[in-house]
């Protein structure tokens, strides 16, 4: 059942826990129970709203930064990963496979608070040999929600 309250939540976190009993043919309490058990136990991170700031007038700027970086004896890459993630301008930290080893993802107001941000801290930490930056211009599609509006039909109306 948790994997089905998963595949529910990850969709949609604002699913009312009744709705989702039904859903499951079981009842809400069960469901209100293991959803408070993966809490505790931290199968369920956090809940998050998703936001198409374009259309906010929000002026927000989103990269991806590509950093390789030397592990440190013992402690691989942790170490270097928590000093990044703890930036408050910091998204996301991932450890990835390829030419770089982590991914870092940002926000800032501006191209050059980000560019900022990577020259003055992220590229003076003692274990960061290179960083690649990419600057995101448009969302296609985000957490598996179509970012797009959808075109309406491209056939010429007839009229008599």
């Amino acid at each position: 059942m948790r994997n089905e309250i998963l595949k529910y939540l990850e969709t949609n976190s604002r699913i009312d826990l009744g709705e989702l009993a039904v859903l499951l043919g079981t009842d809400e309490i069960t469901v209100a129970n293991e959803v408070a058990a993966m809490e505790k136990e931290k199968i369920i991170c956090g809940y998050h709203t998703l936001i198409d700031w374009d259309k906010t007038g929000v002026e927000k700027v989103n990269a991806l930064i590509e950093v390789r970086v030397t592990p440190q004896r013992g402690q691989g890459f942790d170490r270097i990963a928590e000093r990044i993630y703890n930036y408050p301008e910091v998204f996301a930290v991932y450890l990835i496979s390829g030419r770089y080893d982590l991914l870092v993802t940002l926000e800032g107001k501006s191209l050059k608070e980000v560019s900022q941000f990577v020259s003055d801290k992220l590229s003076t930490l003692d274990s960061v040999i290179s960083t690649a930056t990419h600057f995101i211009l448009k969302k296609y599609k985000d957490h598996g929600t179509i970012m797009v509006p959808k075109k309406g039909s491209e056939r010429m109306l007839v009229t008599p």
